[in-house]
């Protein structure tokens, strides 16, 4: 198992073609999780398995694409609430930089949104972390044979909750906006003028039938849309 701090391994043959030429190559993957003790179990486990090896495992969000490009993952494990930035963002990312790598994200958070989310991303699967380790161990060998795989109560979650009203850019400022930031601060760090800034946030606060733009922040965030 490779911690991915060391990021001096250079990448080996190409797994898949190795597998489909009769080689015993192990599944290389990826883990992305922010929870010290949960990742280190999560690497134990996988490594148990005979045809899979963690070569990598990252705490922050955004180490996700640098160090899936050093050490080239079949399978990337990735959590969504990272330090950093979001497990969904670094997928987004993977889809154009690593296309062969296929994503899996595992999460504790049942979102309707982060499920749609996900697949609009280009996750091939999406599951809880409630699971077994050996659900997880056979998610990876099916999303690597091609397959997608959800979670079914997390999908009739999201069927039932129906797709985010939110454009991107009234996401992206409702986003930029928690904390406690201002208008002003909201428009220098999107290049967006304050104007503008009022037009999405009071877009957005009559989409989530919210009173104000906190509330609107935050029902979009239980919902998964942020």
């Amino acid at each position: 198992m490779t911690d991915a701090s060391v990021g001096d391994r250079a990448p080996g043959p190409a797994a898949p073609d190795a597998r489909s030429a009769g080689s015993a190559a192990p599944v290389r993957i990826l883990l992305a999780e922010d929870q010290g003790m949960m990742r280190g179990a999560l690497a134990l486990l996988l490594d148990l398995e005979d045809d899979m090896e963690v070569v990598a495992q990252v705490a922050e969000g955004d180490r996700i694409v640098p160090v899936a490009l050093d050490v080239r993952p079949d399978v990337a494990v990735l959590d969504i609430e990272l330090p950093g930035r979001t497990g969904l963002d670094a997928a987004a990312e993977l889809r154009t930089r690593l296309p062969d790598c296929r994503v899996l994200i595992v999460t504790t958070f049942s979102r309707p949104g982060y499920l749609r989310r996900a697949m609009e991303v280009g996750a091939r699967g999406f599951l809880s972390k409630d699971g077994p380790v050996d659900q997880l161990a056979a998610s990876i060998r099916r999303v690597l044979g091609g397959e997608s795989v959800i979670d079914p109560a997390l999908a009739a979650a999201a069927l039932s909750a129906g797709p985010s009203p939110l454009t991107a850019r009234e996401r992206e400022v409702l986003a930029a906006g928690q904390g406690g930031a201002t208008v002003a601060d909201i428009a220098a760090k999107l290049w967006l003028s304050e104007s503008t800034v009022r037009n999405y946030l009071s877009s957005a606060i009559g989409k989530t039938g919210a009173r104000n733009r906190t509330e609107a922040a935050r029902v979009a965030d239980e919902r998964g849309w942020l």
